[in-house]
């Protein structure tokens, strides 16, 4: 039966498809390969025969607020207010009650699948996201669905319906309903855009989001799953180990380390004059090696026990933005915690996976076939 899930997988991605990458401009066509097994640049590299490219930590951009209305509205949550907002605790311990999707441009279709633009609601904001629906029969449980998590692009310069188009087209034209959320303060969407890593807000969009698909008619509520690339990894990690809805995860290029990794071999180390979110947690809290307990608390890593389901890391070894080695370190620690993960690194390989990506997308396209489609 794999045998067959595999050939039918390929006969549905083996296409010339239009790559648009996520975090920058390129573009390129790729056919996708039928065997990601047999492709050696894109083999699972043993770590012992990596040696890790020189790069500096990427220098950590700090969100920006757009002019979009920041309306909030007052919605019922139930939280412990011990709990600081960036806790996993306090992710666990609120509500997320999500809204019906409301149509706000139908999109050209795609090979197989209907495109639209809606929106959804999120702490009282408006959050636009990218939808497509399968054009053929629905499933007498529904579709299964796949939740996007896009990386980071500067929210004044994002679109709802740029970036990311190829990826999109893999998941949608072999039958899931994917839902991307442009996150609050991006493109058109409502709230004021922050930084992921020092602000939950995000974190709850994606949430909100997850609770909307189940609401949908057309979706299986019980087999969903998530994407995430870069921040959107992040974001991702956060969310398997906050919801217990999501059936399965793949990460690509993720920033998936905990905040004392973050801080040692990431952040910018410079000094700066403004008031970030960092000076001001240090100064309330310390440095991770002052109190790891609370920083623990904010790392999804420390909480690895309560992953909802098996995780898929893809990572390039010439990665300048987000180290390799954060996705070896998490593939150990979801293994310790007695978790399931699977990690390809490919060697030479940047942050979109440029030179492999019909190979990382076939590979992620299986890995939900086998634990959200046929869950």
């Amino acid at each position: 039966m794999r045998q067959i899930l595999i050939v039918a997988t390929f006969l549905l991605l083996i296409v010339t498809i239009m790559v648009q990458y996520g975090d920058d401009t390129s573009v390129a066509t790729a056919p996708v390969v039928a065997n990601p097994n047999t492709i050696t640049g894109g083999a699972v590299v043993p770590v012992a025969n990596i040696v890790a490219p020189p790069s500096e930590p990427e220098v950590v951009r700090e969100g920006r607020s757009n002019t979009a209305t920041n309306r909030r509205e007052v919605v019922p949550l139930f939280i412990d207010d011990t709990l600081h907002p960036l806790s996993i605790d306090w992710l666990r311990a609120r509500t997320y009650p999500g809204s019906d999707f409301v149509i706000e441009q139908v999109l050209e279709p795609g090979i197989n699948y209907h495109r639209l633009v809606v929106s959804y609601l999120s702490d009282g904001y408006k959050i636009n996201a990218m939808m497509t629906i399968p054009q053929t029969p629905k499933p007498p449980t529904g579709f299964p669905v796949i939740i996007f998590n896009h990386g980071y692009i500067p929210p004044d310069q994002y679109r709802t319906t740029e970036r990311y188009v190829a990826y999109l087209d893999a998941f949608a034209r072999n039958g899931y309903i994917v839902i991307k959320s442009d996150y609050r303060g991006h493109g058109f969407s409502e709230g004021p855009a922050t930084s992921v890593y020092g602000d939950p807000g995000y974190v709850v969009d994606v949430l909100n989001a997850l609770a909307s698909a189940r609401r949908h008619p057309d979706v299986d509520p019980d087999r969903i799953g998530m994407w995430g690339h870069s921040m959107g990894g992040y974001i991702t990690l956060r969310a398997m180990v906050a919801d217990q809805n999501i059936r399965a995860a793949s990460i690509w290029a993720g920033v998936v380390a905990s905040y004392d990794e973050l801080f040692a071999n990431w952040f910018n180390p410079g000094v700066s004059t403004r008031r970030t979110w960092r000076s001001q947690l240090v100064e309330a809290f310390g440095t991770p090696d002052e109190n790891p307990a609370f920083w623990d608390s904010v790392s999804a890593n420390a909480y690895l026990g309560n992953l909802s389901g098996p995780v898929q890391l893809h990572h390039g070894t010439a990665d300048s933005s987000v180290p390799f080695n954060f996705s070896i370190l998490l593939d150990e620690e979801i293994r310790a915690a007695g978790g399931s993960s699977e990690l390809f690194l490919y060697p030479n390989d940047n942050h979109n996976i440029a030179n492999n990506l019909d190979t990382a997308l076939l590979r992620s396209v299986i890995f939900f076939d086998t634990y959200v489609k046929g869950a």
